[in-house]
């Protein structure tokens, strides 16, 4: 199917390739199908694009990447979204949005506190707020933020 995007142009995704999201964003419940598209090669971010709003995606990536000790206790959620299954979570891939302020790269942060839940099986995806965290969502991802 083609998909329109403001930032891409129109492009072509099979069916196979869509995430629905049964809540929604945070902010935005009513998008409830997303596609991730490759950033450019090798790179560690991607796009969350929605399906059915042209002007919106979000900058993603795997959390690991920048916080290696990241811990997010997704057992409620597993069983919130019927994902348990054989305990084999393989098929589960973990994403944080990234923000990057306008003409500063380089003060890039990341939200620890709501990361994407994908399962790539069922080709759904939640967004799981973490209460009572000692993440941020405005974990730096380049090391200290200069005041």
């Amino acid at each position: 199917m083609q998909i329109k995007t403001t930032r891409f142009g129109t492009i072509d995704v099979t069916e196979d390739k869509i995430i629905n999201m049964p809540s929604g964003m945070l902010g935005f419940p009513d998008q409830k199908r997303f596609v991730v598209l490759q950033h450019k090669e090798n790179s560690p971010f991607f796009w969350y694009q929605s399906v059915d709003d042209p002007a919106l995606a979000f900058v993603i990536t795997n959390p690991f990447l920048f916080k290696p000790d990241y811990q997010v206790d997704l057992e409620h959620t597993l069983k919130e979204m019927s994902w348990n299954g054989d305990g084999n979570n393989g098929h589960l891939e973990l994403y944080i949005v990234v923000n990057i302020p306008k003409g500063s790269p380089d003060a890039m942060t990341g939200n620890l506190i709501g990361p994407i839940l994908i399962n790539n099986k069922v080709r759904q995806a939640i967004q799981v707020i973490v209460a009572d965290s000692p993440y941020s969502h405005k974990f730096p991802l380049l090391g200290e933020q200069k005041s």
